[in-house]
């Protein structure tokens, strides 16, 4: 009632705000990543549900945790009109709600078409220098796929084998392709630094992805991938993709094509718009 009295008779009493439900929400999604991952993962899971679950109850036991919040009167206009259509605001964030330009469909397959082929340098020298052979980096992605291959040995792996070859250049031609129309869509939306990006930030973040995931995804190729070389393999990917897609050029999206010629022009019209609605509006 004292802080009733300080705020005034408007004062609303209101729940007070708490983090740890985001908390919980978090650590029971850890604990079921970690089911596919790795028991660590479920363990800091686990952990932070159990700080969660007490914080959450500490709000509300033995007394709720309250505020007070002052109610401000404001008047409420009711326009005599229905807007036929609800035109996006204009103002110094609209370039990052709707992107004006983004690429084309075929600038991500050539992105990843360019930067899958230079991926294959770093792998191949990896086979040269490690096992001496050419096809070891490629036998050992198409051994994710053949079961009958989990126990070859390394000597298997170094030989050339018409079944792993197809199976390999399948599985990285589908998958440079995915990735690749993924940085299409991806670097419209960081246009200050698209070449760190898509070169170091990008491939840290899948490396570390397919790290966790990769013992259940292939356990032969977990058991066997040189991570020192796999890297500079996924930063040569990224930063040849990157280049390439920067390259192409860019089109309107068809958000912004929709978008009243006031808007796509850069010109505050909001006004008129308004006035164009009231009187269709009122016919």
């Amino acid at each position: 009632m004292e802080h009733e009295n300080e705020l005034g008779h408007n004062s609303i009493h209101m729940p007070a705000p708490t983090a740890w439900p985001i908390v919980l929400a978090l650590g029971v999604s850890l604990i079921v990543a970690g089911m596919v991952t790795s028991g660590y993962v479920s363990l800091l899971g686990f952990v932070l549900t159990v700080f969660a679950v007490v914080g959450w109850f500490c709000n509300v036991l033995p007394v709720e945790a309250a505020e007070f919040v002052e109610a401000k009167a404001e008047a409420v206009q009711i326009p005599i009109y229905r807007k036929s259509i609800e035109h996006l605001p204009v103002g110094p964030m609209h370039r990052k709600v709707v992107p004006v330009e983004t690429f084309q469909f075929t600038t991500g397959l050539k992105g990843g078409f360019a930067g899958g082929s230079a991926m294959i340098v770093p792998a191949s020298l990896f086979s040269l220098i490690k096992y001496h052979s050419l096809w070891y980096a490629m036998n050992l992605m198409a051994a994710g796929g053949f079961v009958s291959w989990a126990g070859q040995s390394d000597q298997f792996l170094a030989q050339f084998h018409l079944q792993g070859f197809l199976a390999a250049v399948a599985i990285h031609t589908v998958s440079s392709l995915l990735v690749g129309l993924l940085y299409g869509a991806m670097l419209p939306m960081f246009p200050r630094w698209p070449i760190l990006t898509a070169g170091f930030i990008a491939p840290l973040l899948w490396t570390g992805l397919l790290s966790s995931v990769l013992g259940v995804v292939s356990p032969i190729l977990n058991q066997r991938i040189d991570w020192y070389w796999f890297i500079p393999s996924q930063i040569a990917f990224g930063l040849v993709c990157g280049f390439v897609v920067n390259l192409q050029t860019k089109v309107r999206t068809p958000q912004f094509q929709a978008l009243p010629f006031a808007v796509r022009a850069g010109l505050h019209a909001s006004e008129q718009v308004d006035e164009n609605d009231s009187s269709e509006g009122l016919k």
